[in-house]
């Protein structure tokens, strides 16, 4: 059994979605980012940075509850542990492991600060605007590029490293991000073809009905991207 901690958030998908691709029972924990629950010090035991996903195999290494936090890792710790959308040739697990550390390393991380800017931050700030959205636009660019020379990012099989990227690509992403996916062919052709696989349906439709929208309220503000997250 895998306890899931999660939110409706594109890292939190990337574990919902392979927890259905792998066929793992689950078990729900939800964590509400918006009031703080990502502080509580049960969770913070699972998770040291308060940060969701983050999971716990009850039936992990010699048989003992193990826990992972950091969605990559725990795409990875589900991979090899089902041996599903991992390769075993080593040149192609090594494909699956520079795209997903692409994603890591740079999509997750330039898109959510052009998310933060575009959307969430109380100050109108042009520059950080601007720099985000042209350094997504350019990771855009690498994935278009990518896509034009195989169905998925790490070459002709569905893997770990489309679990991690698709949601961060997702239309309402698209929005937020200001993308204009009609310049990226190939990414939307991928993106397509993702969204219709029947498991990240699923997993994408895990307590969506607590997505998280703009103009969050003060105190909401505050435990996703204030002062609370320097008190711990």
């Amino acid at each position: 059994m895998i306890r899931h901690y999660y939110w409706p958030t594109p890292n939190g998908h990337k574990t919902a979605i392979m927890l259905e691709e792998v066929e793992l029972e689950y078990e729900l924990h939800p964590v509400n980012i918006l009031e703080g629950e990502q502080f509580d010090p049960s969770f913070v035991a699972i998770s040291p940075n308060n940060r969701i996903p983050a999971i716990v195999d009850t039936e992990g290494p010699d048989g003992e509850p193990y826990a992972v936090f950091e969605s990559g890792a725990i795409l990875m710790y589900l991979a090899e542990k089902t041996c599903k959308l991992w390769p075993t040739d080593m040149a192609e697990r090594y494909h699956v492991l520079q795209w997903l550390m692409f994603q890591m390393g740079n999509v997750g991380p330039m898109f959510g600060q052009n998310g933060y800017f575009q959307g969430y931050c109380p100050e109108d700030v042009p520059l950080a605007k601007e720099r985000y959205h042209n350094m997504s636009e350019q990771l855009y660019g690498v994935l278009d590029r990518r896509l034009a020379e195989t169905e998925y990012l790490a070459g002709a099989a569905y893997s770990i490293a489309d679990v991690a990227t698709f949601p961060w690509t997702m239309p309402r992403q698209q929005e937020m991000h200001r993308i204009d996916i009609s310049q990226f062919p190939n990414v939307r052709r991928w993106n397509e073809t993702v969204a219709a696989r029947p498991a990240v349906q699923r997993g994408i439709a895990v307590l969506a009905e607590d997505m998280k929208v703009g103009n969050p309220t003060e105190e909401a503000y505050d435990n996703m991207f204030g002062s609370r997250q320097f008190e711990h």
